[in-house]
């Protein structure tokens, strides 16, 4: 994961947990998660146009 080992994860996250604080954690978590969710709903949709796309393309050729 990125080179990183368990050490250099173990130090990254006691610097985030001094940056937040334990309680706020929860909630960017939370954040992070909906934020990921939403940016894959927008490649699929970005995927679902870009394949609808040629055959319009094509249906606008024939008319």
């Amino acid at each position: 994961m990125f080179g990183l080992g368990y050490q250099e994860l173990l130090i990254i996250l006691v610097i985030v947990l001094v940056l937040f604080g334990a309680n706020r954690l929860p909630e960017l978590a939370r954040s992070l998660g909906s934020s990921v969710k939403e940016f894959k709903k927008g490649v699929n949709e970005a995927k679902v146009e870009d394949t609808t796309t040629p055959d319009r393309k094509e249906e606008e050729k024939k008319a």
